[in-house]
């Protein structure tokens, strides 16, 4: 983390002597023209190419008093789906003198919305899937493939589709994806190796990787083009159609191959047609012991507790069971987390098929039939529709205010406290839309930051997409993956490395494309922001091909060595994406 940190700020820094000096030579040979309520400069900065057609690139060549003007009739600084219009913020209540401040705090705001969409995914998100999933009844490996993923990957995803959203912002999705794909391909890798070393499944490997492998090349082939279609976009859908049922079939003809041989008693395999370990009784064992740990402060006579302390209960985010135990660095993290958290649990309701009750709070639930539905459109499209007025007169948010409270009463007078309704499962439903679209709207406002990040320190969407935005999308799954392989599941691990991306991948450029082409009916254009793009594509490629001709031949075998040789390899690719970045390399 220190090391990231020192590199983002030593590239501020030299950015920022890059865009003051070409500011100075700029001003001293432009003018600006006034055009259809756009300012316009007649003569483009040298070196400072236009990046994807953003006219609002143009601002930092600009003088401090020509700045708050342009982003206000620039359509291009005002066209974030985000609530905070960034561009018109840093120029027009920040003094020219605080710009480098400005910087600084949107930093640190980037680093609380990605611990806000972390905090969605994870607590309210994947526990509603989880529930969906429960209730329909899937297996584990259909569960795995598809609720699963879209609960890991839902960062991702929904960070590609808003960036897909504009055309200024899509080289962010791609820099992301391709960014992310290469990171979780060669680093996390890399570091499971090195924790433990592992003899990784063949098959499940095999698969993922040339699934993978089909996904980029695909996407290769759509940059080069420069330009995506209808069909396309499906084509991205339809292959992780064909990716989930290869899993689903191959699952199939192992399990029954090891029932023939081993019988029925010992057909329990692990998810992608992987063994589980022996230790992974222990596992559960451990689990047991631990709920019943917990038991312990169940009080030993029955008590009931009033509506208002459920509710009061309910909404607090602090156990103070771990927080006397929690270092203090977690604790600092729980007290930013604090306010959204009672913020989501307002607002989300969360089924949990583990617990007796599935997590019946009556008068929290009942508030989530006016909260949730009322969050879903003030959030969608950034309240676009919620702000509308019926018949000129009444909004429609208000009109969903009543209809959720008439709805409230009737399940707040014909439940009780003890036992939850038949109908709970729907709040699964309720919450899955609810989280999805706050995802939604957290990811909007990470791009829109990193699109203002971009335009003032003159950087490509590429280069933040495949530094700022995949790091903050892929550090969590990073150290998620290194722990499951420190408590002996590497196996596991690597299957979740490889299984996310794919998800992400062909999700994030299909449906974040599909839903643009919906919106304009037209094609998408996705025009490659210079040689950068291709070298990460080339990267990407280059390290998913080594990984299928080296590991075979390693008899699949992830040695130490083989670690040490992925993050070399990962370090020599970023080094020459930012040297490409800053022209010192130029093809």
């Amino acid at each position: 983390m220190r090391a990231l940190l020192l590199v983002l700020f030593c590239t501020v820094a030299l950015q920022w002597d890059r865009v003051s000096c070409q500011k100075t030579v700029y001003q001293s040979n432009t003018h600006l023209v006034p055009h259809r309520n756009v300012w316009r400069s007649d003569r483009p900065a040298e070196g400072t190419p236009n990046r994807n057609g953003d006219e609002c690139d143009v601002v930092m060549n600009l003088s401090a008093s020509q700045r708050c003007e342009f982003v206000k009739n620039t359509p291009d600084c005002a066209s974030d789906e985000g609530f905070i219009k960034y561009p018109v913020v840093t120029f027009c209540l920040f003094p020219p003198n605080l710009l480098p401040l400005a910087i600084t705090l949107y930093v640190l705001w980037l680093f609380v919305l990605f611990l806000v969409l972390g905090l969605i995914a994870s607590d309210f998100f994947c526990p509603n899937l989880s529930a969906i999933s429960s209730t329909l009844r899937l297996t584990h490996n259909v569960a795995g493939v598809t609720f699963l993923a879209l609960g890991n990957g839902a960062p991702d995803v929904f960070s590609a589709m808003a960036a897909f959203s504009h055309p200024q912002t899509a080289g962010l999705a791609i820099g992301a994806l391709f960014g992310a794909g290469i990171f979780v391909t060669t680093v996390v890798a890399g570091s499971i190796a090195l924790v433990k070393p592992f003899t990784v499944a063949s098959r499940p490997f095999l698969r993922d990787v040339i699934f993978y492998m089909a996904a980029v090349f695909w996407t290769f082939i759509i940059l080069y083009k420069g330009h995506i279609s209808m069909g396309e976009a499906v084509g991205y859908l339809g292959l992780y159609i064909a990716y989930v049922l290869t899993v689903i079939v191959s699952a199939y003809i192992y399990n029954r191959q090891k029932h023939q041989l081993n019988g029925s008693a010992q057909t329990s395999g692990r998810e992608q047609g992987e063994i589980l370990p022996s230790d992974s009784y222990r596992e559960i064992q451990s689990a047991s012991i631990q709920a019943h740990d917990d038991g312990e402060y169940e009080p030993l006579l029955p008590y009931t507790q009033s509506t208002a302390q459920i509710f009061l209960n309910a909404i607090n985010p602090v156990d103070s069971r771990t927080w006397r135990r929690q270092h203090w660095s977690a604790k600092v993290l729980k007290v930013i987390k604090v306010p959204v958290e009672v913020l989501l649990l307002l607002t989300v309701p969360v089924v949990d098929a583990d617990k007796e009750d599935h997590n019946w709070k009556r008068p929290l639930n009942c508030l989530h039939i006016i909260t949730g539905p009322v969050v879903c459109v003030l959030s969608f499209q950034s309240g676009k529709y919620g702000l509308l007025l019926i018949e000129g007169e009444v909004p429609v948010w208000v009109l969903i205010l009543c209809i959720g409270v008439f709805l409230s009463g009737i399940v707040f007078f014909t439940t009780t406290n003890e036992r939850p309704p038949r109908y709970h499962f729907l709040y699964s439903l309720l919450g899955f839309v609810v989280s999805m679209l706050w995802i939604s709207t957290v990811a909007s406002e990470i791009v829109s930051v990193l699109h203002l990040l971009g335009v003032v320190l003159s950087l490509s969407n590429t280069v933040l997409g495949l530094t700022l935005l995949a790091w903050g999308n892929s550090i969590g799954d990073c150290f998620a993956d290194i722990t499951i392989a420190r408590q002996g599941y590497p196996r596991m691990a690597i299957s979740a490395c490889f299984g996310g991306i794919i998800f992400n991948m062909l999700f994030g450029v299909g449906l974040g494309c599909l839903l643009q082409i919906f919106q304009t009916n037209n094609v998408v254009m996705l025009e490659p922001e210079g040689m950068l793009c291709w070298v990460l594509s080339g990267a990407l490629g280059l390290s998913l091909v080594l990984s299928f001709i080296l590991v075979p031949l390693q008899c699949f075998h992830l040695s130490r060595v083989y670690g040490i040789f992925l993050l070399i390899f990962y370090i020599v690719f970023l080094l020459v994406a930012l040297l490409t970045e800053f022209r010192v390399i130029q093809f």
